[in-house]
């Protein structure tokens, strides 16, 4: 009995968890339109939405203000403005967006801590784990209750 109704409800946890991240926004700036557009299929495979793109930190922080986006992802080497530079505007202007750096060089953790940057990737570390990245990002946040709690253990107890 215990496992039909988990069963259901993993069904329906699916169901509408994917319905919530189609729903989902991301602004993509990165001066490179090939990293741009690989970004943009990524995301979009993974069920999200692009609701613009920027060629440059001042465009990145325009659009942003102006899409409001649920989440952006920023290159470090940006012309006008570096990511730093404009996730730290973009952190007061949009102050529980998640911002996501995504480059080709290191930064330093204070640098990244100051800016207001969510989370740093490297490129080489390859695009499968930006997606994992976004989805953890935008997953939607459920409370964890006493009641659901309960049926967890008891699920991972072998009970029925």
């Amino acid at each position: 009995m215990l496992i039909r109704a988990y069963t259901r409800y993993c069904v329906a946890h699916v169901f509408v968890a994917s319905e919530t991240l189609m729903s989902k926004s991301i602004l993509i700036a990165d001066d490179s339109t090939p990293s741009r557009q690989v970004v943009r299929k990524v995301v979009e495979r993974a069920g999200f939405a692009v609701c613009g793109e920027a060629v440059d930190g001042v465009d990145a922080v325009d659009k942003a203000s102006e899409l409001k986006p649920d989440l952006i992802v920023l290159d470090l080497r940006l012309p006008r403005l570096n990511g730093i530079e404009a996730a730290y505007i973009l952190r007061g202007r949009l102050p529980q967006t998640p911002i996501v750096l995504f480059t080709m060089y290191d930064v330093a953790a204070s640098v990244v801590s100051a800016a207001g940057i969510t989370s740093v990737l490297h490129k080489s570390d390859g695009i499968a784990k930006l997606a994992a990245c976004v989805q953890t990002l935008l997953a939607p946040k459920r409370p964890l209750t006493p009641s659901s709690s309960e049926t967890s253990s008891a699920f991972s107890s072998g009970s029925e």
